[in-house]
């Protein structure tokens, strides 16, 4: 381990990850620091605006901590947003207050599109310095994530310029001219790659892949314009630094279909939907990649037997991890902003609680 961190003192996530034996069921969520969190709504009320917060290191590490200071997770991810990258590139980004994100400059012609360059790292200066803060102030207590969006859920909001229901622009791109797309989507992957590894040395101990809007593409077209690129991705970053090994995530929501050629991607584990059987996705590629997920987020507006009910139903629908095979607990996609805090503390203990009784 760098002589610049403490030693990591609970290595489940990665282990898990690694395809190796553990005393349980590592988990955490995504979108783990947020909205549901009292503490999150005070410290970004703090921080006067969402960009006001992932821009500031200091507040970064303060959100990325809360969770960690409330429940017992084994993981802590970076606060961030996804679309950092894409805003480095000069197209603009604001958040609008119940809005979602918007771009000013989003990439709607040919000229657009040729003038986009891969964003100067020192301009995104202040995520590593929230990653190394990060992980100096968690001071080995569990390992800390770092992530990116896909090329292809970047794509999407900056041909669209913002969030959509259909994505008609982009899609439009796409099938009009894929050259234009597959020029944007080949400076994404070099710069996400970019952006992983520089998380990687500023002290990430694994990363992930949000491939948010992978699953509203076609089958063929998901291959050609998402996979593709994420596996580009997974080519550039690095899987070793500072004599350990950092593991890759890639989480494709409504991926399920592609579960195999994911798998085939080179990452190390990948995330699944909660429409995905976590035992079926072990049966086709769980001695390839460890599973991560994939609880429905909307089970922790439900009462806590019936939380613990659920969690059981994913454990054993994965069964005991054996050699070679790998799960780490998680949400099938983010925490709602709405979900009770005393949730999540059913959720982690049952967690922990069935998944030791199950290897006892």
């Amino acid at each position: 381990m760098s002589s610049r961190f403490a030693p990591l003192k609970n290595d489940t996530f990665l282990r898990a990850l690694m395809r190796q034996s553990t005393e349980y069921t590592p988990l955490w969520l995504m979108r783990q620091a947020g909205r549901y969190l009292p503490e999150y709504r005070a410290t970004r009320s703090k921080a006067g605006s969402f960009m006001g917060l992932a821009t500031s290191p200091d507040y970064a590490t303060e959100v990325t901590l809360q969770p960690l200071d409330r429940y017992a997770l084994d993981a802590a991810i970076l606060f961030s947003d996804i679309l950092t990258v894409p805003d480095a590139m000069g197209l603009g980004l604001s958040f609008a207050e119940g809005e979602g994100p918007r771009f000013a400059r989003p990439l709607r012609d040919e000229q657009a599109v040729r003038d986009l360059r891969s964003p100067d790292l020192a301009s995104l200066q202040y995520v590593f310095d929230a990653v190394t803060q990060i992980r100096t102030e968690l001071a080995g207590r569990v390992p800390l994530i770092g992530f990116s969006g896909s090329p292809w859920t970047l794509a999407c909001y900056m041909v669209e310029g913002g969030g959509s229901d259909d994505f008609r622009t982009v899609k439009s791109m796409l099938y009009d001219r894929p050259d234009l797309m597959h020029h944007i989507l080949s400076i994404n992957a070099a710069a996400v790659a970019a952006y992983l590894n520089a998380q990687i040395e500023a002290g990430a101990q694994a990363v992930m892949i949000f491939d948010t809007w992978g699953g509203a593409l076609a089958d063929g077209i998901y291959q050609t314009f998402s996979l593709n690129y994420m596996n580009e991705v997974i080519r550039g970053i690095k899987r070793e630094y500072d004599g350990e090994r950092i593991p890759c995530i890639v989480f494709t929501k409504g991926g399920g279909l592609w579960l195999e050629e994911i798998a085939d991607s080179g990452a190390d584990a990948v995330g699944l939907d909660w429409t995905v059987h976590l035992g079926k996705a072990r049966a086709l590629v769980g001695n390839k990649v460890a599973l991560q997920g994939n609880l429905d987020p909307n089970v922790l507006f439900a009462k806590p037997e019936q939380i613990r009910t659920e969690v059981e139903r994913a454990l054993k629908a994965f069964g005991k991890p054996g050699p070679g095979s790998g799960h780490v607990f998680n949400l099938g996609h983010g925490i709602s902003q709405f979900t009770p805090p005393e949730s999540v503390t059913a959720m982690v203990s049952a967690v922990h609680e069935i998944s030791r009784q199950m290897r006892a």
